[in-house]
């Protein structure tokens, strides 16, 4: 079954950002489907992050919806806020892991704050999220401790406690050496197969782009919108747009002078 076949988990509709008289984008409208992993994609100053920062609800829109099962995150009130925020995990770009915490007592947190499990049952569970990262007695770490892979592993082990309908990550890969990068990808992979798991993805890196996405989202500073979307091996291969061919063949686009001379 293709993945526009499922059902959508999250719509986004007419949503606009703007920093005051500043629009970042606007017009944006796209559907995340159950299952799927969306990869969100652009040049710097586009406004992926903005984008993911709204759908998580840590940022208001300056119009337009982000409907989470029918509820609009964007003018939900704190206490459903809350209760989204159970359904969701995130990885931002540094991880966010506190340093004076070990990586247990990361993990713990949000089993903590949001579920009434005795100590026994969270034991269970660290181990067992632990367990799917690969950072198995690791438990009693501190983040200094850690390489920057391990770091983000132990990251989406915290995101993943809830057991989240939906993975939000900020540029997953980003500082990270090409072998470790790859061992994330897996561990995304796996994720997703093992648990169905639905993951939007804001990244630049192309190689995980074609090994992890389902689907891509373009956006473009200047459109100030999306400019593409679609399978990132479709868009490589059948994209028209010199914006779209530059950023996944990795060529510059031509000026206006050379396309007017190629034209003529």
């Amino acid at each position: 079954m293709d993945i526009e076949e499922k059902n959508p988990i999250i719509v986004v509709k007419d949503l606009a950002a703007r920093f005051g008289n500043n629009v970042v984008f606007e017009g944006v409208n796209f559907q995340v489907y159950e299952g799927e992993v969306l990869v969100i994609v652009g040049a710097s100053g586009c406004g992926k992050s903005t984008l993911l920062k709204i759908m998580i609800g840590l940022q208001k829109p300056y119009s337009g919806q982000v409907l989470y099962q029918g509820m609009d995150i964007a003018s939900a009130d704190e206490e459903a806020l809350n209760q989204y925020r159970q359904n969701i995990g995130v990885l931002f770009q540094s991880g966010a892991l506190f340093g004076s915490m070990t990586i247990r007592e990361n993990i713990e947190l949000p089993l903590q704050e949001y579920t009434d499990l005795d100590p026994a049952t969270i034991d269970a569970i660290i181990r067992m999220k632990l367990g799917m990262v690969n950072l198995t007695g690791y438990e009693n770490h501190h983040p200094s401790e850690l390489s920057g892979g391990m770091k983000k592993r132990a990251g989406i082990a915290r995101a993943m406690a809830l057991d989240p309908r939906v993975l939000f990550f900020d540029e997953l890969s980003a500082g990270l050496d090409p072998v470790t990068a790859a061992e994330l990808d897996d561990l995304i992979i796996k994720t997703e197969e093992a648990l169905g798991t639905t993951m939007v993805i804001v990244t630049h890196e192309l190689e995980s782009i074609y090994k992890i996405a389902h689907r891509v989202l373009m956006l473009d500073k200047e459109a100030k919108g999306i400019i593409a979307e679609g399978k990132p091996l479709e868009l490589k291969e059948r994209a028209t747009d010199p914006r779209v061919k530059s950023f996944f063949l990795r060529q510059k686009p031509a000026t206006s002078d050379e396309q007017r001379f190629y034209v003529s």
